[in-house]
């Protein structure tokens, strides 16, 4: 059992021991469902053949969990304002475990997998269950580092695009046996250890209700348009990227597949800095240098340079803008959203996030087949990112909200 002095808030706007012992277990958690949110991509290339897809059907079964997964955090954030993460987050990871295993047998039917993606899409979705219980947990001038370190949880899509197909060299079925037993394991240690906040604040009106207060929201919207920008573009050179480098710099898919992961790694490790920073100056400020460093990288990889260093610089630098706007927007969040409706604009903002990865690659093939070239997709984003710091700077600094 957990003792009053661990759960109850100190004075002076110290987190108490359970703040802790809650960010760790949400960050755990958050990688552990991202790995297996994330179980059919690495192993696309093995449906592909196995299957005899085609190159749209492997990109749909890729999509079909992302796409679930990102839609689905607006419900699960909203049920988590409503029941608590205590009830949610075992929940949900105990529930996730179900299409992993279904994967088994699902593997040698293209149907079947498309209904187990489908499934599947319930671990993107504890995002949106992970911002309110850390949010409610530590104070404002510490928030911004603690969202940032639970937001290195989308780390476990790295981790699954890594170890995934390393450990289907050693038996087709092991990455699914292994990933559901460490849910097991987790979902037991979650219902026993994470832990609401005595003084939370539960909501009476109807999910429907709170979500269209939360959709009323102007700073929902804006705060969804520049996580989209943020978020967005790390889920974007996360699935474009090693397609980008093999084309474009004819990489091996290996070499290709290792720089990706530098990016993705560089990703996670800036965004608990982009927190960090937004609690020692306005989070709007933040958001709107990262988006800038964002911006003129893409120009940089706009004019083709060489990979070697300039490209990789320029790359690394964009992945450190992008990583750090992903996690100054959550501590924005939590500045501009009344406390009871966090959940709410999170589960909304967070997928707007996720959806917003999938047009850029879409819109970078596309060009890249009309006109043999990535400039002008790279200009994009430019455009984009300096729209989203124009904005960040000039209007989300005035926005204010409840602490």
């Amino acid at each position: 059992m957990h003792t009053a002095s661990e759960q109850t808030p100190a004075p002076g706007g110290t987190p108490p021991s359970a703040a802790y012992r809650n960010l760790v277990m949400a960050t755990v958690g958050f990688a552990l469902t991202f790995w297996a949110w994330n179980l059919v991509s690495p192993l696309s290339g093995d449906f592909k053949d196995r299957l005899g897809l085609s190159s749209f059907q492997q990109s749909l079964l890729v999509a079909v969990p992302v796409l679930v997964g990102s839609l689905g955090r607006i419900p699960a954030g909203a049920l988590t304002d409503r029941f608590g993460a205590r009830l949610m987050f075992p929940a949900v990871s105990a529930l996730t475990i179900v299409p992993v295993l279904l994967l088994i047998p699902a593997k040698n039917s293209f149907g079947a997998m498309l209904a187990v993606g489908f499934l599947l899409g319930l671990g993107g979705t504890t995002f949106a269950i992970g911002i309110p219980l850390v949010n409610s947990w530590f104070p404002p001038t510490k928030r911004g580092l603690a969202l940032g370190v639970f937001g290195m949880g989308m780390g476990g899509v790295a981790l699954s695009g890594y170890f995934t197909p390393r450990i289907a060299k050693h038996g087709q079925d092991l990455p699914f046996w292994i990933v559901a037993a460490a849910l097991v394991v987790y979902s037991l240690l979650a219902a026993v250890l994470i832990t609401d906040r005595p003084d939370r604040k539960v909501p009476t009106q109807s999910l429907a209700h709170r979500l269209g207060q939360a959709g009323r929201l102007r700073v929902t919207w804006e705060l969804s348009a520049l996580y989209a920008i943020g978020f967005g573009g790390i889920v974007a050179f996360g699935v474009y990227l090693p397609t980008y480098l093999k084309t474009w710099y004819a990489m091996s898919p290996t070499e290709a597949g290792t720089k990706a992961a530098g990016f993705a790694l560089v990703t996670v490790i800036f965004r608990p800095i982009g927190g960090w920073l937004s609690d020692r100056m306005h989070p709007a400020l933040v958001t709107a240098a990262a988006l800038l460093l964002a911006a003129l990288t893409a120009i940089v990889q706009a004019f083709d340079p060489p990979l070697n260093p300039l490209g990789t610089i320029a790359l690394l630098c964009m992945a450190a803008g992008l990583g750090t706007a992903s996690g100054s927007v959550f501590a924005l969040v939590s500045q501009v959203t009344p406390q009871a409706q966090v959940g709410s604009v999170t589960g909304i903002v967070g997928a707007m996030g996720g959806l917003g990865g999938f047009v850029p690659p879409l819109v970078m093939g596309a060009i890249y087949s009309a006109k043999d070239s990535y400039s002008i997709g790279f200009m994009l984003l430019s455009d984009l990112a300096l729209a989203g710091c124009v904005y960040a700077f000039g209007r989300m600094r005035t926005v204010r909200g409840e602490g």
